[in-house]
C-alpha cells in the first residue's frame, strides 16, 4: 500500500492524529474555560497514548528519526497544540504578559518529557504526568497557587464511551442505524481518519475538484500531503481523476467512483446517527 517506509510512517501519523482530534471533539472542550480546556484535553491525549502504546512510540519517538515531511507534520502538530495553549495569555491579567513564545516553550517541554518516558518504556502510566504538566502550564498564566491546584487535582471524568443502548429499551437502535455504525472502510484496506472523511465529503460535495481544492475544503494545505492521500484513495479506487492531470498540465479533477460514493453516504449516515444520539 505504501512506497516505501517515510510514506507508511505519515499515513500512521495521519491516521493516529485523526483519532486523537475526534475523541477531543468528544471531550466536551467547547464553552470550558482555558484552564479546564486545557486538563480536560491533555488528561484525553495522555489516556490515548496510555491505551496505544506502539503507536505512541511510533508517533512520538520514532517519527523523530522521519524524514523532511515527518518532521514537517510533526512540527505543525506541535504548533497547533502551542497555539491552544497559547490562549492561556487571555486567561488572566498575569497572563497577557507572557510572550507567545511560552506556548512553544511548554509544548516542547512536556513533549519531551512525554518522549523520555516512552524512549525508556517506562511502566508508569503517562495519565499520572498530569498533575505535574498542569502545573508547568498553568504557572506562567495563572501564577504559583493555581500552578499548585492543578498539581493536586483529580483527573477529569473521561467522555462517556461511544457505546449502543441495549435492545428493547428506550435508546434503542434501530437496524438503519446500526448499519450506519459500521466503520465506513471495514471493507477496504485503509483506516478511516478525519481527513480521509473531510476529503471525500469534499469531492461528493463538488465533484471535478483539483488537489487544491479538495485540500482546501478538507483543511489540508499541504500541497504534498493532499497529493499522497489522493494518490492513496485512487489507488483504492474510492476516487478517480477525469482529467489527463500533468500529461498536459491541467489540475486534475477528482470524483468518487461508485465505491467511493458507498463509502462516502455511510460516512455521512454515520455522523448523523451520531448527531441524534447526543441529541438524545
Amino acid at each position: 500500500m505504501f512506497a516505501n517506509r517515510e510514506e507508511c510512517m505519515a499515513a500512521l501519523l495521519e491516521s493516529v492524529v485523526g483519532d486523537v482530534c475526534d475523541e477531543l471533539a468528544a471531550a466536551g472542550l467547547v464553552g470550558l474555560s482555558w484552564r479546564e480546556r486545557m486538563r480536560r484535553g491533555l488528561a484525553t491525549i495522555l489516556a490515548f497514548l496510555d491505551r496505544e502504546p506502539a503507536l505512541a512510540r511510533v508517533c512520538v519517538v520514532q517519527t523523530a528519526r522521519g524524514g523532511q515531511g515527518v518532521l514537517e507534520r510533526r512540527e505543525e502538530i506541535l504548533s497547533r497544540l502551542a497555539a491552544a495553549v497559547d490562549e492561556g495569555r487571555s486567561a488572566s491579567a498575569r497572563g497577557g504578559q507572557c510572550p507567545p513564545l511560552t506556548a512553544e516553550g511548554l509544548v516542547g517541554a512536556g513533549f519531551s518529557i512525554v518522549y523520555t518516558r516512552l524512549l525508556r518504556g517506562e511502566s508508569e502510566p503517562l495519565a499520572g504526568l498530569l498533575g505535574e504538566l498542569m502545573g508547568m502550564i498553568a504557572l506562567p498564566y495563572l501564577g504559583a497557587a493555581a500552578a499548585r491546584r492543578e498539581q493536586t487535582s483529580s483527573a477529569p471524568a473521561p467522555a462517556p464511551a461511544r457505546a449502543s443502548a441495549p435492545a428493547g429499551g428506550a435508546g434503542r437502535v434501530s437496524t438503519g442505524s446500526a448499519r450506519a455504525l459500521r466503520d465506513p472502510l471495514e471493507d477496504i484496506p485503509m483506516r478511516l481518519t478525519y481527513r480521509t472523511a473531510r476529503v471525500l465529503d469534499a469531492i461528493a460535495e463538488q465533484p471535478g475538484v483539483s488537489n487544491r481544492e479538495a485540500g482546501e475544503r478538507a483543511g489540508i494545505l499541504d500541497q504534498g500531503q493532499i497529493s499522497k492521500l489522493l494518490a492513496r484513495l485512487e489507488r483504492l479506487t474510492l476516487i478517480e481523476n477525469g482529467s489527463d492531470g500533468h500529461a498536459k498540465g491541467e489540475p486534475n479533477a477528482w470524483t468518487l467512483t461508485a465505491v467511493g460514493q458507498g463509502v462516502a453516504q455511510s460516512i455521512r449516515g454515520h455522523a448523523r446517527h451520531e448527531g441524534e444520539r447526543r441529541v438524545a
